[in-house]
């Protein structure tokens, strides 16, 4: 197996893997989706939602561990697609996670510009935009090392302000703290009043659940990152249960204190339910507060974005799937070519956002968000075929230096349930634009492949070998 790290920098210590897993997570579907969540599933249906949600990022994360730590690769997900599936399905999974993380730094670039409107009412979007980008193109293009130092920054930002969201709502919810115009303590009667916990139906959960799932993307970051950790034997694991429990924890506390302080009726009429919190508390400037908090949360995942799609274009060329061109690297050891390709089409994208929102956009997020939980399924189906053919090939799992555990349990089960999400997106009216879109791509991708990439990917291994025979 080619050695996918060859000239990349191993920089990132333990600290910058766990913060890059957290950071690609907590951003806007926690900060402003969840009071949606609470309004369409109400307060019980919301918790259960997040957490069968974090139930499958767990399983899925815990077959990544096995094949980042024996086999620490910048492709991650995409290389032992290939490997252990085919290189057909690596070829659609690099694809596919490239264009979901591609369109999601568009998609940040025009939410922060939104956001930057609070401070800045008259100035136009776009310099916002350019702004940014040119911010988010230099930290990543100076050093691997920059990245993870600032999205260590970033995510440490977003985990205070979660925490602090936790104590202080906890604090009023149960009357610790009074809240403004002597509201009283809310206790647990929007639990029990307005319908109960599950006012519209065990079935509502369902309609939440991708959403949910979109919530959790991101913590496959930890894979890509093996490729360039100092130490992945011991980051890998550690950043993985770590993140696991802490990132569940998170988000089902916040939940929890969100649906106790509001009635679900309320809860998705707010546009950042954070900031109304805090400012129920009467924490002074709590609205300016959360604002920062969540403009660094977007420009968190945004940074994110960059750093995961440049490294995906530059596996796929050491795989001689694509270009040589987007195998070069910087004197700091960064693809460049994979890192400016990926911006300006993070910047197209951008562009669809503001004038093509009802058509080209949407149909953008609706590939990606249907490629962000094939990826997840493909994850599991390669621990599952990557252990057997470990197995296979005498290999002992004493050897293992992580092992997913209860294999093969575990991986099948991770694979079902990403499976029966994808499936559900037939009964969701508004969510079936993600099929429509996402599986004419898969197929286009797949065709693309068979009759033009394997030839040209054939056609190079022979010319290799001929210059070696010479």
């Amino acid at each position: 197996m080619l050695d996918q790290n060859n000239g990349l920098k191993r920089e990132l210590k333990s600290r910058h893997i766990f913060m890059i897993a957290l950071g690609g997570v907590i951003g806007t579907g926690l900060f402003l989706s969840s009071g949606y969540t609470i309004n369409q599933a109400g307060p019980g249906g919301a918790i259960v939602a997040y957490l069968i949600g974090g139930f499958v990022m767990y399983l899925t994360m815990l077959c990544l561990g096995e094949l980042a730590v024996a086999n620490p690769s910048v492709g991650s997900y995409q290389t032992y697609a290939t490997k252990y599936i085919s290189p057909g399905t690596g070829y659609v999974v690099g694809w596919m996670s490239w264009l979901n993380w591609a369109v999601t730094i568009g998609l940040e670039l025009i939410t922060v510009s939104i956001l930057m409107k609070r401070w800045f009412p008259h100035a136009p979007s776009w310099i916002w935009c350019v702004v940014f980008a040119v911010l988010l193109f230099s930290i990543n293009a100076l050093s691997t090392k920059s990245f993870a130092e600032v999205e260590f920054w970033f995510s440490s930002i977003k985990v205070i302000a979660v925490i602090a969201f936790i104590i202080l709502g906890g604090a009023a919810m149960f009357g610790f703290l009074h809240m403004k115009g002597g509201e009283p303590a809310p206790f647990f009667s929007n639990y029990t009043d307005h319908g109960g916990l599950f006012p519209k139906g065990i079935a509502a959960i369902l309609i939440t659940m991708i959403g949910v799932n979109f919530s959790f993307q991101g913590t496959e970051l930890v894979g890509i990152a093996a490729g360039e950790s100092s130490n992945p034997e011991k980051t890998i694991p550690r950043a993985i249960n770590n993140t696991a429990w802490r990132i569940l924890i998170f988000f089902i506390l916040s939940v929890f204190v969100l649906a106790g302080l509001f009635p679900w009726q309320k809860a998705g009429l707010v546009e950042s339910p954070f900031v109304v919190v805090f400012d129920k508390i009467g924490i002074p400037y709590a609205a300016d507060i959360m604002n920062f908090v969540i403009v660094t949360a977007v420009l968190s995942v945004a940074n994110s974005g960059l750093y995961a799609t440049s490294r995906m274009l530059w596996s796929m060329s050491a795989q001689g799937m694509i270009s040589p061109k987007f195998g070069k690297l910087s004197k700091k050891g960064v693809p460049i070519n994979a890192l400016i390709v990926s911006m300006l089409v993070g910047c197209l994208s951008l562009l669809c956002g503001i004038f093509a929102e009802d058509t080209v956009y949407l149909w953008l997020l609706s590939i990606a968000g249907f490629g962000a939980i094939f990826i997840w399924a493909s994850i599991a189906l390669s621990n599952f075929l990557g252990r057997r053919d470990f197995l296979k090939n005498g290999g002992n799992v004493k050897d293992l230096k992580f092992k997913t555990p209860l294999y093969p349990v575990i991986p099948l089960l991770a694979f079902a349930m990403n499976t029966i999400v994808m499936i559900s997106l037939a009964f969701i009216p508004d969510q079936r634009m993600a099929l429509y879109c996402g599986i004419p791509f898969l197929i286009a991708c797949t065709l693309y492949y068979h009759f033009v990439a394997k030839h040209k990917m054939k056609d190079k291994e022979s010319m290799k070998a001929e210059q070696k025979g010479a």
